[in-house]
């Protein structure tokens, strides 16, 4: 069965704003537990107002306290910006907070905001190596009961074992952002499952078919490919209304009002700066309508989320509040897609069980 999850990634485009939009990103998380949503997804973006809450691990805590049976995932945790044993120390305590309801999404960091590299005092050009070093310590501090003892580039640790343990055996579920089909191909020759970045749907399509690919050549086996694929998720806008026309009136200029927003904040860092972090030549899929975003009735967004499930996806990361889109009505389209779209998967759950 197709899975189905929210990305709660809202915009607070002024500080005087700030404490509304995280009253409200905790409204819609005890929403998105109420109706059934699979996972709530929490970014993490500093010092330029595109994610409220800011820290994932932080907000995790509230969203854990506040619901009963959502999944609280990230979407994803900056490693190169963070110890890697107190990330790792914070992930344990929220899993035994959750009781095994959080899923650990990993990146190497923003590809876009230099600040969020300075704000922290490293250099952006480290990110990558950050990553990889910081990810073996987590993993070594989460399974080895006699603690971690490293020396690397980054970090040289001696430390006993870490409390508290995670609830979750040997660790939470982990997950790595791939933003590039070869970091998608590099996952699959470890065996892991990914999540891919938004893309139009011949591109997922492609993609997750090159993955299965090299799962196998990498000599993993059918069993081990049908999970890695039941745990690997794509992320696309969703707007649902009551008529394809209204959908379109309240998604489309949302949409371009988020696009262009971001685009502003990455041109007055590279003015105030002069680093451009990513060179693109032509728009990528994710600031297109035609490809980032799904708008339309229950039926038309169903027929959609339809040929998503026709490319092997697990499951699909929905970001319903996109831009300056009030609350309410984001959490209309919330309540339509899960109460209107989303049983017309579950039909084939049953089947195959």
């Amino acid at each position: 069965m197709l899975k189905f999850s929210n990305f709660l990634f809202t915009e607070s485009r002024e500080p005087a704003s700030d404490a509304r939009v995280i009253q409200e990103c905790l409204a819609e998380a005890k929403l998105c537990d109420e109706l059934g949503v699979e996972v709530i997804w929490l970014a993490e973006h500093h010092f330029d107002g595109n994610c409220a809450y800011v820290d994932p691990t932080t907000f995790a805590a509230a969203v854990l306290a506040a619901t009963k049976r959502v999944k609280v995932g990230f979407a994803v945790a900056q490693v190169s910006l963070h110890h890697p044993m107190r990330l790792a120390e914070q992930i344990a305590l929220l899993d035994n907070l959750g009781q095994g309801r959080l899923i650990v999404g990993l990146g190497r960091g923003t590809a876009y905001n230099v600040y969020e590299y300075q704000g922290y005092g490293i250099d952006w050009q480290e990110a990558h190596d950050r990553y990889a070093e910081a990810e073996a310590i987590m993993l070594e501090a989460w399974t080895n009961p006699q603690g971690v003892t490293h020396r690397g580039k980054f970090w040289d640790i001696k430390a006993p074992r870490l409390r508290p343990d995670c609830f979750t055996k040997p660790h939470p579920t982990v997950l790595r952002a791939a933003s590039s089909e070869e970091g998608a191909l590099h996952l699959a020759r470890r065996g892991l499952p990914f999540m891919m970045n938004v893309q139009s749907l011949e591109a997922t399509r492609q993609r997750l078919a090159a993955y299965r690919a090299e799962l196998a050549t990498a000599g993993h086996d059918e069993a081990h490919i049908a999970r890695c694929l039941e745990e690997s998720w794509v992320w696309r806008n969703v707007v649902v209304a009551e008529t394809d026309a209204e959908a379109a009136r309240i998604g489309i200029p949302a949409f371009e009002a988020m696009q262009e927003q971001r685009r502003v904040m990455r041109e007055r860092v590279y003015a105030e700066q002069g680093i451009r972090m990513v060179k693109e030549t032509v728009p990528p899929a994710r600031v297109q309508v035609e490809s980032a975003l799904i708008h339309g009735s229950p039926a038309t967004v169903a027929a959609k989320m339809a040929e998503i499930d026709r490319t092997g996806a697990g499951g699909v990361i929905c970001s319903f509040r996109l831009g300056p889109m009030p609350a309410e009505v984001a959490n209309e389209s919330i309540r339509l897609f899960m109460t209107r779209v989303a049983p017309e998967f579950q039909p084939r759950a049953a089947a195959a069980e």
